[in-house]
């Protein structure tokens, strides 16, 4: 346990420029290019009804359950005041929990506690595993929350490092990605139950406002983040 705590509260230094750039690039492309992003889809979705989760708990709603489909939808089924402060911030944390996660992991990664940012990871994972109400969503997490374990544990330190900006650098660019495509249905009608739809009865604010916040947010993040995961050395010559 001592050697653990050692391993997890020790800093590394960060990796050169050119492995931040290529997870950078490696990241843009899985989330820009169709077929990637539909089979790497769910792991944003799956920190979109985790932000859910974490939000009816911290509002102190009775969280039911999460689903999580194959068609990389979800739902995280909570229950208490239809209405309220509680209601909407429950609302309101899908969208923009990936970016948040993202951000965090990068405040984490830029400051050497990869370890630290991966031990986090797998105990949210296994707390939502609790959580998880359906077959599909259990294999989920199970192979998400496996495959990381296994690579952390056989890899070495700096392939641990490079996993972990590649993360980040997903989260930050694809938890933009669902909101553009989010617009993009409401603007066809084919999305009349979502989050931000859902808030504007919960709201005097429309749909549009919502969603424009949800990209203010994810846009902010992906900015902040992409100034912490560059090193010190390059940001200093700024």
């Amino acid at each position: 346990m001592s050697d653990l705590w050692v391993t997890l509260t020790t800093a590394r230094s960060g990796p050169p420029l050119w492995v931040v750039l290529l997870s950078a690039l490696a990241a843009l492309g899985v989330v820009s290019w169709s077929t990637s992003w539909q089979l790497s889809r769910g792991l944003i979705t799956i920190a979109h009804e985790g932000g859910h989760a974490l939000m009816a708990l911290l509002t102190r709603r009775k969280l039911e359950g999460i689903r999580l489909h194959s068609d990389t939808s979800g739902v995280t089924l909570t229950r208490g005041r239809p209405r309220g402060p509680g209601m909407i911030l429950t609302a309101a944390a899908g969208y923009v929990a990936p970016s948040l996660l993202g951000l965090g992991g990068a405040w984490l990664t830029s400051s050497g506690y990869v370890e630290v940012l991966i031990a986090i990871v797998i105990v949210l994972l296994f707390c939502m595993l609790l959580l998880i109400r359906n077959l599909f969503g259990v294999v989920s997490l199970l192979a998400t929350g496996g495959a990381i374990s296994a690579f952390t544990w056989y890899a070495e330190p700096d392939m641990d490092a490079a996993l972990a900006y590649l993360a980040v650098w997903f989260l930050l660019l694809g938890g933009v990605r669902p909101i553009v495509e989010l617009q993009r249905k409401r603007r066809y009608g084919r999305a009349p139950d979502s989050d931000a739809d859902q808030l504007a009865r919960l709201t005097f604010l429309p749909g549009g406002f919502w969603v424009f916040l949800f990209l203010v947010v994810a846009g902010a993040c992906l900015v902040a983040g992409a100034y912490l995961l560059l090193p010190p050395a390059f940001k200093l010559s700024w």
